[in-house]
């Protein structure tokens, strides 16, 4: 491989990619690599990560289209909102006349 092909490699964007296994309900972040384009990231993702017939599924996902929250704003995401009463089912009376409940 010559330094010319590096260099045009180093340029190639980051794909990030999900498989899904054959007893898998969703995907899973498995890897990274590099690619040309989103096809090409899909052919290498399938030949790198499911040698052994493991996946069924194959997504990929550039990097830097991933947004993520941050470790420290955990508290606002994911608290639970103890103020609102009424996202709770207790909050709710069931009338007499609602079968099966």
């Amino acid at each position: 491989m010559s330094t010319d092909d590096n260099a045009v490699r180093a340029d190639w964007p980051l794909y990030e990619v999900f498989l899904r296994g054959k007893r898998g309900l969703n995907h899973v972040h498995v890897g990274s690599l590099h690619a040309a384009d989103d096809e090409m990231a899909v052919r290498h993702a399938r030949d790198v990560y499911t040698r052994r017939n493991e996946g069924v599924s194959i997504w990929v996902v550039r990097s830097n289209s991933i947004v993520a929250s941050s470790p420290s704003e955990k508290d606002p995401y994911f608290a639970p909102s103890g103020d609102k009463v009424y996202r709770h089912p207790t909050f709710y009376e069931i009338p007499d006349n609602v079968p099966h409940m």
